[in-house]
């Protein structure tokens, strides 16, 4: 797998993912958010599973397969990925984290979209394990998930 580049900077505006600020209460803006995490994926990891999978609403909303591939465990990662043509993401909410350990933890999610008029929502929990990658950089990373 080729080495992840820089993703193109961050537009203004809330994080597609819809993190707020926990002081302020205000929605952190992309490149304060997710987009730290995806546009230095080679820097900087995302700090929790949570984190992580918010990257990944936010990449699936971006289209951007490469990261979602970078952070797809190498035992469950499909040898290819295409996002589905048409797809307008609408909102994420998380509804539960549970951390198992510090190398294991499960994130339920709801991810609604729309397409061609018609609305969906993806309902799953997710499973994520920590591990050192080939650097030794310590990185969530995604397994698996059980839909709802």
């Amino acid at each position: 797998m080729k080495k992840h580049p820089a993703s193109p900077v961050w537009p203004d505006g809330p994080c597609p993912c819809g993190r707020s600020d926990a002081a302020t209460g205000r929605p952190l803006s992309g490149a304060a958010c997710c987009g730290r995490y995806i546009g230095h994926f080679a820097d900087v990891p995302a700090p929790d599973a949570e984190s992580l999978m918010r990257s990944r609403y936010t990449a699936f909303v971006r289209e951007d397969v490469d990261y979602l591939l970078h952070t797809w465990h190498a035992d469950t990662r499909p040898p290819t990925l295409t996002c589905e043509a048409g797809v307008r993401w609408l909102g994420l909410e998380v509804r539960d984290v549970h951390v198992a350990d510090a190398c294991h933890a499960e994130v339920e999610f709801v991810a609604r979209s729309r397409r061609q008029g018609r609305a969906s929502r993806l309902h799953e929990r997710s499973r994520f394990v920590r591990e050192p990658d080939a650097q030794g950089v310590w990185r969530w990373s995604y397994v698996d998930g059980e839909l709802s």
